[in-house]
């Protein structure tokens, strides 16, 4: 909201210069915001597909999850107006590297009643392949 009130004030007294270095600073603030919710739904979706791997089922709700962060990271990463995305699909990548570690700390929690840490949950799982799948499902390119 204050950069509002400073964009406001440098257009009024004609500092056009400040007034575009605001906007790129509000634009900068709008994407991060954006990357840092599709790494939110990266997290949970990732947690799912691992879970799943690892106990080798999928329940309804684990199913709804997945199915609400893909839309969800779909939804945010479109760009409505301009086309494409905000992330590319080698920045989606980086995410979910990112995520990786903790969605396994997550899901050691609750896959098998959280009987194991996550070090022995990482060994049942396959982290390419899960990495592959959260891409396939996805719109990215």
């Amino acid at each position: 909201m204050y950069e509002l009130f400073e964009l406001r004030k440098c257009i009024e007294a004609q500092d056009y210069q400040k007034a575009l270095q605001i906007v790129d600073e509000l634009e900068e603030m709008s994407l991060e915001d954006k990357l840092n919710k599709i790494s939110s739904y990266l997290l949970i979706l990732l947690t799912h597909l691992i879970k799943e791997q690892a106990e080798g089922k999928l329940t309804n709700s684990w199913r709804y999850s997945i199915n609400n962060s893909v839309f969800q990271i779909n939804k945010i990463n479109k760009r409505r107006k301009a086309g494409g995305y905000y992330a590319k699909k080698t920045e989606v990548v980086e995410m979910i590297e990112e995520v990786f570690d903790l969605a396994v700390e997550k899901a050691s929690l609750e896959a098998f009643g959280g009987s194991y840490n996550p070090e022995q949950l990482q060994k049942l799982i396959d982290r390419d392949s899960i990495t592959a799948k959260a891409i396939s499902l996805i719109e990215v390119s």
